[in-house]
């Protein structure tokens, strides 16, 4: 296996754009960026010290030692059946939905997945020092590698197999995507009622601590924590013109009141 820390990206979207320029300064140099989207992979090159673009999946010239692919999950196999890499390669991708499974397609000994366990916005800057960075490789020495890798952009760098790791995706998803739109709904609420959703920063803030403190099971309230049905039949009353919205508000207090018996 050659002996260097040059990378190259598959993909230039929102986990690509944090994540090179993170291994870019931490001494794993990026060399080339590929994207179905030149206007994508032109930004991304832009944000590195030596990359450059590039154009299909065929790398066997390439210099890099590590080839990442960081692009929507239902194209990863795809990929991996058309890419052509120098020998040695290592080849993985960022997904936590999928098995280190889909790079098998790939003609390379060295596969593996590097996950970090966070949401990506281009506009929003992350600091990935703290972020959980889940590895998974079938080899040994691909894993130590990875684990170097992992360590060079952040303190916490775990072992996670696929199937943990898939897990750890549900959990995060409830965690972050469903709860960012619940509050997107309650943004929508507001707004009808020409009332502004900064009047509850504070409240989502302290929800968030007190979990993070407490615990999320010694932190719940609210009306259906108290089995107030009176507050509840009000609330969907309320909710009566968008059924939608009143359904997922019957079905998650149903599940609160069922996690929390009345004692």
């Amino acid at each position: 296996m050659s002996n260097n820390n040059y990378v190259s990206f598959i993909g230039a979207g929102n986990l690509a754009w944090h994540l090179a320029p993170s291994l870019d300064n931490a001494g794993y140099a990026v060399k080339e960026v590929c994207s179905t989207s030149l206007k994508s992979s032109k930004a991304l090159v832009n944000r590195l010290y030596q990359a450059e673009e590039k154009e299909g999946y065929d790398f066997s010239d390439s210099p890099s030692q590590y080839f990442i692919i960081a692009v929507p999950d239902d194209i990863i196999s795809e990929i991996a059946r058309e890419i052509i890499l120098p020998e040695n390669a290592i080849l993985l991708h960022t997904s936590g939905a999928k098995s280190i499974d889909l790079l098998s397609y790939a003609a390379s000994e060295h596969i593996g997945v590097f996950y970090p366990l966070q949401t990506f916005s281009k506009q929003k800057k992350v600091d990935l020092s703290h972020v959980p960075i889940c590895i998974e490789a079938e080899d040994t020495n691909t894993e130590k590698l990875l684990y170097v890798m992992g360590k060079a952009i952040s303190k916490k760098v775990l072992h996670v197999n696929s199937n943990d790791r898939k897990a750890l995706h549900v959990a995060a998803v409830f965690a972050c995507n469903f709860v960012n739109h619940f509050m997107k709904i309650s943004e929508d609420i507001l707004s009808d009622c020409k009332l502004d959703f900064d009047m509850l920063h504070p409240l989502i803030a302290e929800t968030i601590n007190k979990s993070f403190e407490l615990g999320p099971g010694q932190s719940q309230t609210g009306p259906a924590k108290r089995h107030d049905f009176e507050t509840l039949d009000k609330h969907m009353e309320f909710l009566s013109g968008n059924e939608t919205i009143a359904e997922i508000y019957r079905v998650v207090s149903q599940h609160i009141i069922d996690s929390y018996p009345k004692n």
